[in-house]
């Protein structure tokens, strides 16, 4: 692998010229600064990355740590993020955690010691501790999809509880009252969330508050299927079930199919996320969209501008939902 010395040495001029090239300070004529680029070019020289963190106190480089990169919300939310970072000249490293905060420890460490500029972080796992620790580095945080009150971070999430109520609400339109919800967590703020507006938009429509009715699953399709296996089986089955995203949504899909149920006739399903799984489905399914895109554009916003210190203040921004109705619910 080329390096400074050999660029000067190819180029005739010392190791400070090639510095100012590379770092673009100090005085060169215009000849000498192409000569060098020439050069460089020529055996193909890759800066260090580090040795530029050292220099500018920059890698341009961020992290996203994320529960699961195999689930398609995160997945989406991830690319978004990734695009409008290349826009503005950052690469980004994507750590799945699995909401394990040993494993969260362990990538933080390594992307405080590979420099990076800044870390979103979207998981689950609650390390106050940990998040503290890198505010006292000065190194910037961003929290996506995820609310950590306690702590002054730049923020951006859509309104939890607005969805739960958006998707409660479609199916007491359509004349259910029997309606289920199967949450990942309560003790997660986003799941809580859902779960209240649901309650409300039950309440909405004078319909009774029945804890049996929410259940809570493991965060993927298998969790969710189980889960409506034993709602679907009981004594008093629901008409319609609400499941806190898309994957849970669609293990109740599963469910029914597996009991001889049809979807949506003889059971309604709302999922949350609108993520691709939500197209492919048969019937595709009706599902409270995260306006994933935008979420993406202002996290990044938020943290390159807490970077480069053209932004004073944290900022908390809350983003709106949006019902998209399909083929998985029905009027009773």
């Amino acid at each position: 692998m080329a390096t400074i010395y050999d660029i000067a040495r190819e180029a005739g001029v010392s190791i400070a010229t090639v510095s100012k090239v590379i770092n673009q300070t100090g005085r060169i004529s215009d000849k000498t600064r192409k000569h060098v680029q020439d050069v460089m070019k020529r055996i193909d020289y890759q800066p260090s990355v580090v040795a530029s963190a050292l220099t500018k106190k920059r890698t341009y480089s961020l992290g996203l740590l994320i529960p699961d990169i195999a689930n398609p919300f995160f997945a989406e939310l991830a690319r978004s993020i990734e695009d409008h970072a290349h826009e503005l000249g950052y690469s980004l490293v994507i750590c799945s955690t699995d909401n394990d905060l040993t494993r969260e420890e362990r990538y933080i460490n390594v992307l405080r010691q590979k420099s990076a500029d800044g870390i979103i972080i979207a998981t689950g796992a609650r390390n106050d501790a940990m998040m503290k620790q890198l505010m006292k580095y000065k190194l910037p945080v961003a929290v996506i999809a995820r609310e950590m009150p306690l702590l002054a971070v730049d923020t951006v999430l859509v309104d939890d509880y607005l969805g739960g109520y958006l998707a409660a609400s479609h199916l007491t339109g359509l004349g259910h009252r029997n309606i289920a919800v199967i949450a990942e967590d309560l003790a997660v703020m986003s799941s809580k969330e859902r779960v209240r507006g649901y309650r409300k938009a039950l309440e909405e429509a004078g319909i009774p508050y029945d804890e049996n009715l929410v259940a809570v699953s493991p965060f993927h399709v298998e969790g969710g299927k189980a889960t409506a296996k034993e709602l679907l089986s009981g004594s008093n089955p629901p008409s319609a079930i609400f499941g806190c995203n898309d994957l849970l949504a669609i293990g109740v899909v599963q469910a029914a199919r597996e009991l001889g149920l049809r979807v949506p006739e003889d059971v309604s399903v709302v999922g949350f996320d609108n993520t691709v799984l939500a197209t492919i489905i048969d019937p595709p399914l009706t599902s409270v969209a995260q306006p994933v895109q935008q979420m993406g554009k202002e996290i990044v916003q938020l943290i390159t501008g807490e970077i480069d210190g053209s932004k004073p203040s944290k900022q908390r921004l809350v983003l709106l939902p949006e019902l998209v109705v399909r083929g998985t619910t029905s009027a009773v």
